[in-house]
Order: structure tokens, then C-alpha cells, then sequence
């Protein structure tokens, strides 16, 4: 059985850009904000683990998932390998289940690690299904989506508890009838247990489709629609006014709204979430349009934080203080209650920057050991305790 769970919200006293209580802030996506940079160790602690290297370890070093004991790591193209390493960085096993078999998956769109029962979650999502495997590869069942829904395509999947997969319904983006969903999927046998609705007047969709000369293309803006915080989820998307914080019983209260309305707009400017810690909230505004440079489609897009101890919100950049010539970061999407996003290092960049005497602390010392076709150095940046 399906339950359709409706989270409806009421909004009122939208301001300027101050929050009008301790969790509520709004932000007008066509002010312009005063520059601000930040230092990522003030407000995150940061861990590196340079990955082994052997003839049997060699990996792109494409992070598919991080857990208390593992990290997982794919290549950039599609040959399916999939790499465990322990926190540590040792290479433990890899295995490959590319194919065309009942059994198999063509392509790793995804990865969920369930580390208490052992299990992979693979979502591949030209096949429509999920892939279930143990930590030595042995194919245990496939989660196919919805049989009632032939259109259903599932993106921004994650594991929301021992029981359940959460995931997006972005199929509305392709077909105009549909409406979006956060969905919450059976890791037993693929069944959606909810549907949870965020509230909006009119549909948007992030699709751009143009032509640059004779090229022909279709883009998407892109927009965090699901993200871990602490033991909470931030749920999103691009029809609504509001960002919510949802807890695990569904109770539901709005964090950011937006103004104008997404549907007074024109194009229209989309704001989405990125990361939450203790004194900030950034974010990131996004216009409807493509800009086709050197062959690349490119979104418009301003960076932004709310301080909440300033009460204010500015246009951020953010450095990594273990590199003395002020090398900035992007923040990246959560990936669990302990690690708010990680960033690939790679060897050859690492030595040549020690070379200059660039690096400082912790990973100055890990780069002092390394040669320039070793694998990648993993930074986890991990919330504060």
C-alpha cells in the first residue's frame, strides 16, 4: 500500500533577508549581498586519507560513498569497478558487477552503503531498479521502481533509515502531468512506503532545452532536492517557495523561504540548499539559463551563506587553510550525519604544490610520501562535535 503524505505549511512574515525567529530566514534571490570569506577549518574539522596504491588499487578516485569503516570509490568512465577501502585508506577488495544479466548493472548512477547489514545499493538508473549486493559483490535482489509507473526515474537517492531508501520523483521535469515527490523506498523489496509532497502553487521545471548554431541541447539547473542534517532531512524543490527541515517522524517546519515567488519569474531564479552547520546556511541561486561556452553548457549561479550570528547574508568564497596560497573550495552535497561533503585531492597536484612548500600541517605530511601517479588523497569535511 501507498500513503500519500501532504506536508502543508502556511508562510507569513517574509522580510528582507532577516530571520524572523531562531530557524527561519528569508532571501530575496535578485538582491545583490556583500562579498564574505570564510576559512573552512573555523567551522569544519577536516580529515585526509591518501588512498593505497598497488597494481591492484589504482583508481580515478570518484567517491561513491563514505561510512564509519569504508569508502568506496568508482573510476570517471563507465567500467563498473567499484572500490573498497577501509577508512584508513587500504585497499580491501573491488568488485564488478557491469553486465547485461538479471544480475548486473550498466552503469553506477548512485551508491548506498547500509554498513550494519552489509549491503550496496546500486541505482542504475537506465534500467529503472536498484541493485542490491553484499561487500564481496554476490548479488542478493533487485529493487525495481514502481510496476504501476513505467515512468518513474528516481534521482538524489540515499539511505534514510535501517528499513527505508529515500529518494526524488523528478519525473515531472519530463512529463507535464506529473507532479514531483520525495518518495520512501523498501531496501526489502523496492516498494515506496511514502510519498511526501513539498507544497507549491505551480509547477517549474529546471529542463532547459536550446540551440547554439547548429547543436541542439537539453540542460538541467541544477538543485539539491534531498540532504542528511544531523539526524533531520532538508527536503526541497524547484516549484516551492520554501525549504523544509523534515524529522524522522515527518514532522516538518519551514528553514528558508524565497522571494519573489518562483512563479512571478522570468526567467526564473531557483534557490537551492547546500549545506547546514551550526552558524551558517549556504545556499545557492541558480537563473533559468544557458550559456553555451567552448562547447559546454553553463548555469548562472551565486554562492550564498546566511550567518546566523551576523544575521545577515553575503555572496561567500571559501579557502582551505592547509594551502597557503588561499585555495578555494566549492562546498559540496552531504553525504551522511558525520561527513558534510568530501573533495578529491590528486597526487601529482599535491606534490607539486608540496614542491613549492604550498601545504601546511596534516597534509603536508601526507604529500611528503607521495609520487605524482598514486592515487588520490580523500578530504572529508566533517561537521564539528
Amino acid at each position: 500500500m501507498t500513503f500519500a503524505i501532504i506536508l502543508l505549511v502556511v508562510l507569513t512574515g517574509c522580510g528582507s533577508g532577516k530571520h524572523s525567529t531562531d530557524d527561519f530566514i528569508t532571501v530575496d534571490v535578485t538582491a545583490s549581498y556583500p562579498k564574505k570569506e570564510l576559512i573552512l577549518q573555523d567551522f569544519m574539522d577536516v580529515e585526509y586519507i591518501p588512498l593505497e596504491t598497488n597494481d591492484e588499487f589504482i583508481t580515478q578516485g570518484i567517491v561513491l560513498y563514505v561510512s564509519r569503516k569504508y569508502i568506496l570509490t568508482r573510476n570517471q568512465g563507465m567500467d563498473g569497478v567499484i572500490f573498497i577501502f577501509d577508512r584508513n585508506g587500504q585497499g580491501i577488495r573491488k568488485i564488478n558487477r557491469k553486465g547485461q544479466g538479471p544480475e548486473d548493472y550498466t552503469f553506477i548512477n548512485s551508491l548506498v552503503l547500509d554498513e550494519d547489514e552489509g549491503e550496496i545499493f546500486v541505482h542504475d538508473y537506465s534500467q529503472s531498479k536498484i541493485l542490491v549486493y553484499d561487500l564481496n559483490g554476490k548479488f542478493s535482489r533487485s529493487l525495481k521502481y514502481n510496476i504501476d509507473d513505467d515512468t518513474l526515474k528516481y534521482s538524489d537517492l540515499q539511505n534514510y533509515d535501517k528499513e527505508h531508501l529515500i529518494g526524488y520523483d523528478a519525473t515531472g521535469d519530463f512529463h507535464e502531468a506529473r507532479q514531483f515527490y520525495h518518495l520512501i523506498i523498501s531496501k526489502k523489496d523496492g516498494s515506496i512506503v511514502r510519498k511526501i509532497q513539498v507544497p507549491f502553487k505551480e509547477k517549474k521545471t529546471t529542463m532547459i532545452q536550446g540551440q547554439e548554431g547548429e547543436v541542439f541541447y537539453t540542460a538541467f539547473v541544477p538543485f539539491n532536492s534531498i540532504f542528511p542534517y544531523r539526524n533531520e532531512w532538508i527536503l526541497s524543490q524547484p516549484s516551492s517557495d520554501t525549504i523544509y527541515r523534515v524529522r524522522s517522524d515527518f514532522s516538518t517546519f519551514p528553514i528558508i523561504a524565497r522571494i519573489p515567488p518562483i512563479q512571478s519569474m522570468s526567467p526564473e531564479v531557483f534557490l537551492s540548499p547546500k549545506l547546514l552547520t551550526e552558524r551558517y546556511y549556504f545556499m545557492v541561486s541558480s537563473e533559468k539559463k544557458a550559456e553555451f561556452i567552448n562547447d559546454f553548457v553553463r548555469i548562472p549561479q551565486t554562492q550564498l551563506v546566511y550567518d546566523k550570528q551576523e544575521n545577515t547574508i553575503f555572496e561567500y568564497s571559501v579557502y582551505n587553510d592547509d594551502f597557503s596560497n588561499r585555495k578555494q573550495i566549492g562546498i559540496g552535497t552531504p553525504v551522511n550525519t558525520e561527513i558534510a561533503f568530501w573533495q578529491k585531492l590528486d597526487a601529482y597536484q599535491l606534490v607539486e604544490a608540496y614542491g613549492k612548500g604550498e601545504l601546511k600541517g596534516r597534509l603536508k605530511e601526507i604529500s611528503a610520501g607521495l609520487e605524482e601517479e598514486d592515487n588520490a588523497v580523500i578530504m572529508l569535511v566533517k561537521y564539528k562535535q
